[in-house]
């Protein structure tokens, strides 16, 4: 089991040591609402700042009880995953998948306690079309919950439990 806790919490703190990082890289070196160009019509770097979760949805600067209800919501997530990781017999890879969905969590609530919002760099686009900007945080956080997804997914169902079964749900009389 120590094991279990040591892979989810050394992929966390990877995570969250990472995602800081970049962010304090953009804060120190790009202008808040300024982009520097990557890819001409494609990627650009950006320092902005989303007081919403994610895509922007209540990104507004005026409704204080999002950032409690966000902080909450990490804590339970946070709580979440370390309970999980208990059942988590021989699976290293859900593990690392849920390092990587707690270690983003902590990265974005460490901006919210920080700024008060979460630090956005990473702006894709083509022509008119924008893709919400988003950090490492929110690619940990997809790209673990993805991974978790397709693990869980494809595991197969334990057999049934002669013990457990509903009388008439195998043709059998109560």
């Amino acid at each position: 089991m120590r094991k279990r806790y040591a892979l989810l919490g050394g992929t966390a703190a990877l995570v969250l040591v990472l995602d800081q990082a970049s962010k304090w890289l953009v804060v120190r070196t790009i202008p808040e609402h300024r982009a520097i160009t990557v890819i001409q019509g494609f990627f650009d770097l950006v320092n902005i700042r989303n007081r919403g979760a994610a895509f922007g949805f209540l990104n507004r600067s005026d409704i204080e009880w999002q950032f409690w209800l966000f902080l909450a919501a990490t804590l339970v997530a946070v709580a979440a995953i370390i309970s999980l990781v208990r059942n988590a017999h021989d699976e290293p890879w859900l593990v690392t998948a849920l390092g990587l969905v707690m270690g983003g969590a902590l990265g974005n609530l460490t901006d919210r306690l920080r700024f008060r919002a979460v630090v956005d760099f990473l702006d894709f686009y083509w022509k008119d079309w924008h893709w919400p900007a988003f950090n490492l945080a929110d690619s940990a956080i997809l790209t673990g919950a993805v991974l978790a997804c397709f693990l869980v997914w494809r595991k197969p169902l334990p057999a049934p439990d002669s013990r457990s079964r509903m009388p008439g749900m195998t043709g059998e009389r109560p």
